[in-house]
């Protein structure tokens, strides 16, 4: 899974590990790596870094002009690698190094599909324009500079790593065509690894050759949302040479980015964002890609949401047994863009395929560690990149997997996660859904309860949760915790529903309702009725009909503190991530036949709810 060059593994051995610098060396002799208690120490000046710009080729043609794209690399490095000395690399490949362009998200304010007779044919096409932006978007210190940085660029190159950027394919002053996470871009950010390894040419801006030989071979990657999710891509084709990666809020699944189980479901704040639109914001070079774009638009499907070889050539997943680097996952347990079930189904993958393995779990959101906690992060990563691009055997592979920030800001470190005590609890909801019903452990055989709610996707799903009664979501909750109570790990909601339309979204929320009144939203997950038995295949609904309908909510780690309620909240469209639809479906929920599925953690390791009366 992980190697080190002898003659690298040498050089760093015969260093004494304490008390040298830069100064301690001969005069005429570079500086070398220098190791303290497992950590890459700053030896090296940054202000003396060599930058040069270059072009790897791919070997693909995205663009059809009858040429291997080329890849637009800057690459900076110590001062040192002109004296002989090689480094590893630090590797950020990313398609908004140029920026992005004004593009209009879909119009979402539209009825769902409903499967036509036999014999009637559908089309795929836009809804016409709605809200601009993108969810994968680049911070603003990023667009458009001709002199690409970072602000982990400074830390690394005093430490002993060369930085390496790449413009994604179909930016910048890369060739090719940006096709939102397909097969062409993870060729052209792989065929980076493959220069810095010997495997693939490069020229500079003059057209003359360029080797990498000041680099040892040895490469991680890392990155922010879609710059995180090129790392996820590349480590998927086993690309000797890529030891480890550092995904942050990264995507593992597309489909899991702009779908829910068959619901068209947007990127938290980025409603009517879709595939073919981010194609359109990264496109930022000045090849013709509108027919690229245009088959995006057409193979994305916002008409049914199914699942198809579109989707399939996206998904990580389906390609795991081939990453050989070690993985680091960072991901926001708050972050509503790229949702938790990108990180907690990655992770879970890696897990079980054998693949080294830690995560970070913030509370921050669809942001980086470094602006959440700088210290601790930086120490994590130092540790993390010494021991797997230098070789140092400094045990951070043996150290606790898990590291997690509560909900007042303290951090804990568990051996795994989920949490390995987690067990599955299955509460009931009770009747008083239009109110505020009980939700309880199931007792025994109970007669048939069917309570009903109206669909309107004007009120948001936070304000029906908090709402004391309402005819648009139906909400259940436990008695007071007579103690805190963990979730950890994904939560699920059996529904039995029934509809008196062909069509309709269905969300389903956890809750927590302190005893001032005060609801907070946990996590909440979507789906499609349609595709209750595939994700790829749509089902027609018949009305009046019970289904059963499973939602899976987005994975989380939350505790309930004592004297608080753990709810479920079920509603119908959710204002802020799905289609939006006429109001007026009417939802239909079997409370003797439904249930909600809880991985909890207890300390005294009991906990039987009763329901919630008042």
């Amino acid at each position: 899974m992980w190697r080190v060059r002898t003659a690298l593994l040498v050089s760093i051995l015969v260093l004494p590990l304490t008390g040298l610098s830069a100064g301690a060396a001969p005069q005429d002799a570079p500086p070398r790596p220098v190791f303290d208690n497992g950590e890459a120490q700053p030896v090296f000046d940054p202000a003396q870094a060599i930058r040069e710009n270059l072009f790897v080729t791919a070997p693909v043609d995205s663009d059809h002009d009858g040429r291997d794209d080329r890849v637009h690399v800057q690459v900076v490095r110590p001062k040192a690698t002109e004296q002989g000395l090689r480094v590893p690399v630090v590797y950020r490949a990313s398609p908004y190094f140029a920026g992005g362009n004004e593009v209009s998200n879909h119009n979402v304010d539209r009825e769902l599909y409903v499967p036509q007779r036999p014999g009637h044919s559908r089309t795929h096409g836009t809804e016409g324009p709605g809200r601009r932006g993108t969810g994968l978007r680049p911070t603003v210190a990023e667009a458009g500079a001709a002199e690409i940085t970072w602000a982990y660029e400074q830390y690394l190159l005093a430490r002993g790593y060369a930085v390496v950027y790449a413009e994604s394919l179909g930016s910048g002053q890369s060739t090719g065509c940006p096709t939102t996470g397909g097969r062409n871009e993870t060729i052209g950010a792989k065929s980076v690894v493959d220069w810095l390894n010997s495997r693939a040419p490069a020229r500079g801006p003059e057209g003359n050759p360029v080797s990498a030989d000041w680099a040892t071979g040895e490469v991680g990657m890392m990155g922010v949302s879609y710059n995180g999710t090129l790392p996820n891509a590349v480590a998927t084709t086993g690309v000797e040479g890529l030891e480890t990666i550092v995904p942050i809020g990264a995507i593992s699944n597309w489909y899991d980015y702009y779908r829910a189980d068959g619901a068209v479901v947007a990127p938290g704040g980025y409603q009517g964002e879709d595939a073919d639109v981010l194609a359109k914001f990264v496109h930022t070079n000045d090849r013709a890609c509108q027919d690229e774009i245009d088959r995006l638009t057409a193979d994305q499907d916002r008409l049914t949401g199914d699942g198809s070889a579109f989707w399939d050539e996206r998904n990580y997943l389906d390609e795991v047994e081939s990453v050989r680097a070690s993985v680091l996952v960072v991901h926001g347990l708050d972050d509503w863009n790229v949702k938790t079930k990108q990180a907690a189904q990655w992770y879970e993958a890696l897990r079980k395929s054998g693949v080294d393995h830690k995560i970070w779990w913030h509370r921050s959101g669809h942001r980086d560690p470094i602006t959440v906690r700088r210290d601790a992060w930086l120490q994590t990563l130092n540790r993390w990149f010494t021991h797997y691009l230098y070789g140092v055997d400094n045990g951070v592979e043996q150290e606790p997997r898990a590291t997690i920030q509560r909900e007042d800001g303290s951090w804990t470190r568990e051996a795994e996660w989920p949490a390995p005590r987690a067990r599955q609890l299955a509460l009931q909801p009770k009747p008083g859904g239009d109110r505020r019903g009980g939700l309880a452990m199931p007792r025994g055989r109970n007669g048939k309860a069917v309570e009903m709610l109206r669909d309107d996707v004007g009120e948001r799903a936070e304000d029906l949760a908090a709402a004391p009664s309402s005819p648009h979501r139906l909400a259940y909750f436990t008695e007071p915790t007579p103690q805190p109570v963990r979730v950890s790990g994904t939560v699920h909601a059996d529904l039995a529903l029934t509809f008196d339309r062909r069509a309709a979204n269905v969300t389903a929320m956890l809750v927590d309702l302190a005893p001032d009144g005060t609801t907070t939203p946990i996590t909440r997950g979507w789906t499609d009725p349609q595709n209750r038995h595939s994700t790829d295949r749509t089902s027609p609904i018949r009305p009046g009909k019970e289904y059963r309908i499973e939602v899976a909510m987005m994975p989380d780690d939350y505790v309930l503190r004592a004297d608080h309620r753990l709810g479920l909240v079920v509603l119908s469209s959710d204002h802020d991530f799905t289609l939006r639809p006429d109001p007026g479906t009417g939802l239909w929920l079997d409370l003797s036949s439904s249930r909600l599925r809880v991985p909890v953690v207890v300390p005294s390791g009991q906990w039987r709810p009763r329901p919630f009366t008042g």
